[in-house]
């Protein structure tokens, strides 16, 4: 990997894409620290002192919010939002297009529907800002819901004007950011939304680590070291794992060509849901208790329901959480490969290709063979998923580290499968211009 990067730098177009990519990046960081108008960056920095050690305590949903903004969020600044408004509009889209007929007439019209479809993912992009900006503004007015009951105030000004900057200030914010992921896509290197989530995600981890050694000493903070290394090496061995389904094309006659009569395969990837089922139950999960906060009385005086989900369902070191987390990532992991993998449809366009499985008739026998390997995949697809995220909830027990653990759950997925992509793009390019010859 490392060869390939200097090999890259080496190429000049290569290496200017590289600069350039770099160069988004670190206006990205730059503006993670960039406070919004009204907040008092002294006062922030003071309550997140103030709170170091109740992140358990926190809600699911903010502390995945704050993994993928790349600690931002809770610094309430420019780029709080982070990538959060265009992953969830992604998502939305990308499961209207299996229910609204229109968003599936435009997914098979090609580059024109593909084009439209991520037009209404900028729009719903910006809607999901403004919602969730004016949802982070209501916390910041109440700042113990953030920091924990330790933070008292972080807004100087609390009047309207100042309120709607601010929920604009961190809109814009977003709309950067998307802009900023095309860029990179364009004019770049690797997938430019991957890249700032992977670039988030990774800038949380020297200081988790080094919380970890200043807490518990230097035995524990090498063990936890080799432990990642081992978790590293088996989540890309996992991403990397596939089923080849052989394929046979028949040969056929068009016109005075001869067509057909090529052998490849289907790859199904054991892994084939990738996060998006631990985004889907960390968001699920955290709704009850962003529920009970909403009911919760000033004078202790809570009812029953709200205390039990206090108790059970907020704190990610709790059995029932932690059974609760793995059943939504294994209903999840089985929903979204069935959303994204159709057999049916795979089945029919092989056979209107003239393509057939060695030993399965085509048509319905093929889409029954399909869905029954698909399934056995996805059964340690869905278990692993369910390991690696609990990883960071073990971790929450054991040494007391909060569930950003870098070692582990959606941030361990996402900076290996982005890492693995990007440098597969990178060196593709590299093959593109640097042919080996026959004789060296």
């Amino acid at each position: 990997m490392l060869a390939a990067f200097v090999r890259a730098f080496r190429t000049p177009d290569l290496r200017k894409k590289l600069l350039f990519t770099l160069g988004i990046i670190v206006l990205f960081r730059l503006g993670s620290h960039v406070p919004t108008p009204g907040i008092s960056y002294s006062l922030v920095q003071s309550c997140l002192q103030a709170s170091k050690g109740q992140s358990g305590d926190q809600s699911g949903f903010l502390n995945l919010a704050n993994l993928f903004s790349g600690g931002a969020l809770l610094q309430l600044s420019v780029f709080a939002l982070g990538i959060m408004p265009y992953i969830t509009a992604s998502i939305i889209i990308q499961l209207l297009t299996v229910v609204i007929p229109r968003f599936e007439a435009l997914k098979e019209e090609g580059q024109s529907g593909q084009s439209k479809l991520t037009q209404y993912t900028r729009y719903l992009t910006i809607g999901l800002a403004i919602l969730q900006s004016s949802t982070l503004v209501t916390f910041a007015r109440n700042p113990s819901s953030l920091f924990g009951g330790s933070c008292d105030t972080i807004m100087t000004d609390q009047s309207t004007v100042t309120i709607l900057i601010m929920v604009l200030t961190m809109t814009a914010g977003t709309g950067l950011i998307m802009w900023f992921g095309e860029l990179i896509t364009d004019k770049g290197v690797g997938n430019g939304m991957s890249l700032m989530i992977f670039t988030s995600i990774a800038a949380g981890f020297p200081a988790s680590l080094w919380g970890i050694k200043e807490n518990k000493g230097w035995g524990t903070f090498l063990g936890i070291l080799l432990l990642g290394i081992f978790v590293i090496a088996a989540v890309v061995f996992v991403e990397q794992s596939q089923r080849r389904i052989p394929v046979q094309y028949a040969k056929r006659m068009v016109g005075r060509r001869m067509y057909g009569g090529t052998s490849t395969y289907i790859p199904l990837k054991v892994n084939m849901a990738g996060v998006i089922p631990v985004i889907f139950a960390s968001s699920l999960l955290a709704l009850p208790g962003l529920v009970a906060q909403f009911n919760t009385h000033a004078d202790g005086n809570n009812p029953a329901w709200v205390q039990w989900v206090q108790e059970n369902l907020v704190k990610g070191d709790h059995p029932i959480y932690m059974a609760t987390y793995v059943a939504l990532i294994l209903f999840f992991t089985f929903f979204y490969v069935s959303i994204t993998f159709n057999p049916t449809e795979v089945a029919e366009n092989m056979k209107k290709y003239g393509g057939f499985i060695p030993g399965i008739r085509a048509g319905r026998p093929t889409a029954e063979y399909l869905n029954y390997v698909l399934t056995r995949i996805t059964v340690p697809g869905a278990i692993y998923l369910a390991i690696v995220s609990l990883i960071p909830l073990v971790a929450l027990v054991l040494v007391g580290a909060n569930q950003n653990f870098p070692f582990g759950g959606t941030s361990i997925l996402i900076v290996v499968g982005v890492g693995l992509e990007t440098v597969k793009q990178i060196e593709a390019q590299l093959q593109q211009r640097h042919y080996e010859g026959f004789l060296r």
